[in-house]
């Protein structure tokens, strides 16, 4: 009689097994957050289809990605902008969708994949700013 409490946990532990098992949910952003950033976005992009390397500095975190040699948007349009904003990527920018979620520091953060980088988009005191691109894992 001593296995009949322990068949019926197992059962109970196993019917909820699926439950924990299913993938989790990706973040869905607050309605604030996601207005905001549609607005930040639509400029971004059209800085990009203009290929206007100061509007995209003036919407970039500087120093960018803690580079001391790209302090600000002069550097940027020299180093960073030719580097990183090729024609493959400002159209890819244009099209592709971002991904919401919220950073380590429980920053809220928009990601756009192209190729193989990834730009980050982080929300701060001013709003949202282009913070990084990384190679995709």
């Amino acid at each position: 009689m001593k296995t009949l409490p322990g068949l019926a946990i197992a059962a109970a532990l196993a019917a909820l097994a699926p439950a924990f098992a299913q993938a989790p949910k990706p973040a869905t952003a607050p309605p604030a957050v996601q207005k905001e950033f549609d607005g930040f976005i639509g400029k971004f992009r059209a800085a990009l289809k203009a290929n206007d390397p100061l509007a995209v500095a003036a919407m970039t975190r500087l120093p960018f990605m803690g580079d001391a040699s790209v302090q600000d948007a002069a550097q940027f349009r020299a180093k960073a902008y030719p580097r990183d904003f090729t024609a493959k990527n400002r159209a890819c920018l244009q099209r592709n969708k971002p991904v919401y979620d919220r950073d380590g520091n429980k920053n809220e953060i928009y990601a756009i994949v192209c190729g193989g980088d990834v730009f980050t988009f982080t929300k701060g005191p001013t709003g949202f700013l282009l913070t990084d691109v990384d190679v995709a894992d």
